[in-house]
């Protein structure tokens, strides 16, 4: 009777044993979870073997519209939008970002501001490109060598890859660094996409702007405001009474803020005070209001630091995607 209790005994522990072990290996401390950050490779997405599209490019500074292929199109937006320093992973996840962006808006129609282009070359507007010709003269010729040749690395081997929800293109946001924590798109942009959802982002620390300090005399602090909102009603005497964080989103950012008699968002004070973020603490400090910010950016999608962390840490561009963008999947479309 005592060898059947062994071998149940035995068999008992080694269930919880592969249970423990399928723990570690499917979640880490970061809060990030995969199932692939050890894995030798990336699955492949290559499935379609086609010329890449030509599109049409409004170049801003020039004033004129251009056809380009899209990939050398997008050798001068990674080049751009991302240091060429991060992680061929991160560059990855920012070349499949950037396709995505003109699928998106060739496929939704929105051109806006350049009707007879898909994007232009503001920033502001679409994404930032620049020129293999002004590369040359803004970074230098070692650089084109280097860290060129890296970027194109990057774009090559993810060449027709875009994201998809639903099998249609995604909005594919993207910023340079968060608190620690994304945003949803509803509580920036009002409109809540079901992919753009806040989520964690533990990788930032190494961002020059993970936490910046921004100090201004009061006086000009009531200027401001009131230059915007002319009906406002301060005292210098008691702005530590008049000022008061009320609540906050979920990826931290400021929601409504009391100052004086009148409510604002966390982006309003953003926009009037140049802020990097809208994740701000207030306090006075003597003759100044000062502002600690976190995070640097809307907040909304793929932070690039935190890509970058991802990077680091051993991920794949696959998995930095997946994570910041829920519930999507990578399709080829040449």
């Amino acid at each position: 009777m005592k060898r059947p209790f062994i071998f149940v005994l035995v068999l008992s522990i080694l269930m919880v044993t592969i249970s423990v072990f399928n723990s570690l290996i499917f979640y880490d401390s970061s809060g990030v979870t995969s199932s692939k950050k050890n894995e030798l490779k990336t699955k492949n997405y290559e499935s379609v073997d086609e010329d890449s599209p030509k599109i049409n490019v409004y170049n801003v500074d020039e004033n004129k519209t251009e056809e380009m292929d899209m990939e050398e199109y997008l050798y001068g937006v990674v080049s751009s939008e991302m240091p060429s320093t991060f992680d061929e992973e991160a560059l990855k996840a920012q070349a499949i970002s950037a396709r995505t962006y003109v699928v998106y808006k060739i496929e939704n129609n929105l051109n806006s501001g350049h009707e007879d282009a898909a994007v232009c070359t503001n920033s502001a507007h679409c994404q930032a490109y620049t020129s293999y010709d002004n590369l040359v003269k803004i970074k230098g010729k070692s650089w084109i060598k280097s860290d060129y040749e890296k970027v194109k690395k990057a774009v090559d081997e993810t060449r027709g890859q875009i994201l998809t929800y639903n099998d249609k293109a995604i909005l594919p946001l993207y910023f340079s660094t968060s608190s620690g924590k994304t945003e949803n798109s509803k509580d920036v942009f009002s409109t809540q996409y079901p992919y753009l959802v806040s989520v964690d982002s533990p990788y930032e620390e190494d961002s020059p702007k993970y936490v910046t300090t921004y100090s201004i005399d009061k006086k000009k602090f009531i200027k401001y405001l009131k230059n915007s909102y002319p009906s406002i009603k301060l005292s210098i005497d008691k702005l530590e009474n008049q000022v008061k964080i009320i609540n906050r989103t979920e990826g931290g950012c400021v929601k409504t803020i009391q100052i004086g008699n009148i409510k604002l968002s966390g982006i309003d004070i953003r926009k009037i005070f140049e802020l990097n973020s809208a994740n701000f603490t207030i306090r006075n400090n003597n003759n100044n209001i000062e502002f600690t910010v976190k995070g640097y950016g809307h907040g909304v999608g793929m932070s690039q630091w935190g890509a970058q962390g991802m990077a680091k840490e051993g991920y794949k561009y696959d998995d930095i995607l997946f994570h910041y963008f829920k519930g999507t999947d990578i399709k080829d479309m040449y």
